[in-house]
């Protein structure tokens, strides 16, 4: 048998009240108590429950970088260059490597960026000396 269009295989569809809606309307009531209960637990020692609560009532930090100056880097000529002074700031500890590998991988999408205008402007090139 095949399903016809428009019309649903299972026309009365989920049912409202499934057995994860009636434990979560029954732990939603009990949410105070559990939760003063994990805080004593965590206050007593039991690091489980202090993980728990960290985990669940905080948002996990966002590391924040601060403005990156690496003097030389927009005056180097190539993107080699640029990739290299940035990968010998990383290694002298003048760099989180984790900022360093964003910039190598900005370095390389801009690198990317600027083949692609060369390869248009020689496609260009060409066209203009075909059509003579």
């Amino acid at each position: 048998m095949k399903f016809q269009k428009g019309q649903s295989g299972n026309p009365s569809g989920r049912p409202r009240s499934t057995a994860r809606t009636v434990l979560r309307k029954g732990i939603e009531k009990e949410l105070p108590a559990i939760v003063n209960k994990l805080v004593e637990q965590a206050k007593a020692g039991d690091v489980l429950a202090a993980r728990t609560l960290l985990e669940r009532g905080l948002p996990a930090l966002k590391p924040e970088a601060a403005p990156v100056v690496l003097p030389g880097v927009a005056a180097a000529l190539t993107p080699t260059e640029q990739a290299q002074m940035v990968i010998k700031a990383a290694a002298e500890g003048q760099l989180a490597p984790d900022i360093a590998a964003q910039l190598l991988s900005g370095l390389g999408q801009a690198a990317r960026v600027r083949e692609s205008d060369e390869l248009a402007r020689e496609i260009e090139e060409l066209k203009k000396r075909i059509a003579k």
